[in-house]
């Protein structure tokens, strides 16, 4: 990668090193990442040195400075793989990959590292590793086992080939994710208002705008973007339209030059042969041995159960479906097709509970729930969040402030909610700063939250769906999970906890979108600041339930193929893993799915980190079991009871892996989880 004398190796000129809480956003380049990079790992390289000769000098401070070795590292390349996922250009994605094999390199070396783990099992035997109090012996007795886990004890051959699959991974699942922010960024159709018949009026205002920015007057862009794709599915008259969308969001990332599709079974044969030179039989287990779930087994049995109890709710679905389709159409209409699906059920739902959730848009400008979501934040949890400034990667950046009930600033965020072409998909939290309690305080947290939501059109504000409503509201409980910490250690604070866990905070909070006394401190009508009439409410209550084994069995799908993927199939094999995926999806999809659907060739989630949600995506629905019932004790105490949200901080949100998840949860709920909770939420167990 070519470097520029501007992008000096000094702190004063590169803004990459040093970084304090305050991050300019607004002076960071690409060219600066390779070279703060490469002078933080001789930093680190020199504190991994001093740390393996503890036995020789004394073990003062030992773990503590093990725990933030990387700090400064850590930072400084979650900064540049998050600027290239939201300001994505091929300098830095250049960036981003010059300095892939050098990170992955050396964070496979600290657990490789002789000296270092010879130093930490020495600790562990003297008489301040064995007195150390809970939290702190919690963190040794994990990153030893870490440490086993992730090939201390190879030698040879063996550790050498660890260091190659360690660092090929992050290769070539960086490379799968940049395929896919290209494929979509560059998928685009240009169509007539005539196609557009049933699209709601902000879609053709946002799609026109759209393509009159594009030199394309009079015409409508329609892309892969979550606001145009979903809307045109649901709603679109046009049958080849959809059609032709939906087979577009099937097959993207396996267009020539992006096609992830022999990347895949490049992934899943370095993982399983990771899994399998550790010890595991396969990725999952690997993966898994220190999650709640524990074996690829258990998360598999666990799924199936769920499919087998949820199918025949499922199958009544589709009936009904099919015979409101042809009670609409008539007997010889054609079977419905994947493209169909969420046209026709948008139709039933509106027959049977005049519900559209079309309706609810004017009731939620951007604006308004973000404050309504920091008022609940304030009476559940104690605490109150402030618009701030500080420099952004993006004019819509927004920056804020979260301060607990004594004034205490304890974290702050930055906010990024609109699609861009050079911005990948989907939504996500992450954090820049660990801060937590230190000897002279608080040092405050620091993180962001991403999405893609509806965004503004002309003099409209950003009105958003209920679905997005429940995003914001789902991001919003990762980021109260690590700005809430309270742990000591850097490693056991925040979202660093098991990952069928972490789920627990987001979803737990997407609760109060449903409910009438949350709703009305923020759900106003943009125009008139009238709250959702109690009929509509009514209707959209009613109607929550709708199809609610076609959602669950959307996510099993998800989860199945995930599993199957890393437990089941050889990839060492003939077999393809591309229409395998595809073969297990259909059993969950309401109509047959082409030959050439690859979604999996877009499954960001599983394939583009190294390790990522991959044999982890049932996380999603493990984590609803505990929030479903979880939020059972706020539903019979007070949905803004202070009480109960002061016990969720003190035992969930501020705890971090502190202790055992399980253990954190019976602290709350005093037992352990009902696991019908979920099947009863849905409506597919009796309340």
């Amino acid at each position: 990668m070519t470097q520029t004398m501007s992008a000096a190796t000094d702190a004063s000129s590169n803004p990459l090193l040093n970084v304090g809480f305050r991050i300019p956003f607004d002076q960071i380049r690409p060219d600066h990442a390779e070279l703060a990079v490469d002078a933080l790992l001789t930093q680190a390289r020199e504190k991994l040195d001093h740390l393996a000769r503890a036995g020789e000098r004394d073990f003062a401070g030992f773990m503590a400075d093990l725990d933030t070795l990387t700090e400064q590292l850590d930072t400084a390349r979650t900064i540049v793989g998050h600027l290239d996922g939201v300001v994505s250009s091929d300098e830095w994605h250049a960036a981003k990959m010059a300095i892939l094999p050098k990170v992955s390199e050396f964070y496979t070396s600290l657990t490789l590292h002789e000296g270092l783990y010879a130093a930490l099992a020495a600790f562990a035997q003297t008489e301040a590793g064995r007195t150390l109090d809970p939290v702190r012996a919690r963190h040794l007795k994990l990153t030893l086992e870490e440490f086993r886990r992730e090939g201390a004890e190879l030698q040879g051959e063996a550790r050498e080939r660890l260091g190659e699959l360690n660092t090929r991974l992050a290769q070539v699942t960086s490379e799968y994710g940049k395929n896919v922010l290209d494929a979509t960024a560059a998928y685009e159709l240009y169509v007539g208002p005539e196609r557009l018949s049933g699209l709601p009026q902000r879609v053709l205002d946002a799609t026109a705008r759209d393509a009159a920015e594009k030199g394309k007057e009079g015409q409508h862009r329609l892309t892969q973007h979550a606001p145009t794709l979903l809307p045109v599915l649901t709603y679109a008259d046009d049958r080849e339209l959809r059609r032709e969308l939906w087979q577009a969001s099937g097959t993207l990332g396996v267009q020539a030059g992006r096609d992830n599709r022999p990347l895949i079974r490049e992934i899943l044969k370095l993982r399983r042969e990771k899994a399998q030179l550790l010890g595991f039989r396969d990725f999952a287990d690997y993966v898994l041995q220190d999650r709640m779930a524990g074996t690829g087994e258990r998360a598999l049995a666990f799924e199936r159960d769920l499919e087998a109890r949820t199918r025949p709710a499922f199958e009544q679905e589709k009936a009904d479906l099919n015979a409101f389709y042809h009670e609409q159409m008539g007997q010889d209409a054609p079977a419905l097709e994947a493209w169909d699906t969420a046209y026709w059920s948008e139709k039933e739902q509106q027959a049977k509970y005049n519900f559209d959730e079309e309706q609810l848009r004017p009731y939620f400008p951007l604006e308004q729930v973000l404050s309504g979501l920091f008022e609940i934040t304030r009476r559940v949890f104690g605490v109150s969040v402030t618009e701030a400034q500080a420099p952004g990667w993006h004019p819509e950046v927004r920056y804020y402030d979260i301060h607990d009930e004594a004034g205490t600033h304890v974290a702050s965020f930055y906010t990024d909610w609109f699609p861009r072409d050079s911005k990948r998909a989907g939504a996500w939290m992450n954090a820049f700063v660990t801060g937590g309690p230190r000897e002279d305080g608080v040092a405050p947290h620091l993180g962001l939250m991403c999405g893609n939501m509806t965004p503004p059109s002309g003099d409209t504000p950003a009105l958003l769906s209920i679905r997005e409503v429940e995003t914001v509201f789902h991001e919003f409980g990762h980021l109260l999970h690590h700005a809430l910490s309270r742990v000591a250690v850097k490693s056991l604070a925040g979202t660093n906890v098991a990952w069928d866990f972490v789920e627990l905070p987001s979803q737990i909070m997407e609760n109060w979108v449903m409910e009438r006394e949350a709703l009305d401190l923020f759900a106003r009508h943009y125009e008139t600041g009238e709250p959702i009439p109690e009929e509509l409410f009514g209707r959209m209550v009613a109607a929550r339930n709708y199809r609610a084994a076609a959602a669950a069995m959307r996510q099993y799908s998800f989860g199945l193929t995930d599993l199957a993927l890393h437990v089941e199939f050889d990839p060492d094999s003939d077999a393809d893993p591309v229409p395998y995926a595809r073969d297990i999806m259909a059993r969950f999809s309401h109509a047959p799915l082409p030959e050439d659907y690859a979604m999996i060739a877009s499954f960001g989630h599983l394939f583009s980190s190294p390790v990522g949600y991959g044999a982890g995506y049932y996380s999603y629905k493990w984590a609803e079991v505990l929030d479903a019932d979880a939020f059972s004790r706020f539903a019979k105490e007070g949905i803004f009871n202070r009480e109960t949200g002061r016990a969720f901080v003190d035992s969930v949100l501020s705890r971090g892996n502190s202790a055992d998840p399980a253990e954190l949860y019976r602290e709350f709920m005093g037992r352990d989880p009902d696991a019908d909770a979920l099947l009863r939420r849905s409506g597919l167990l009796p309340a």
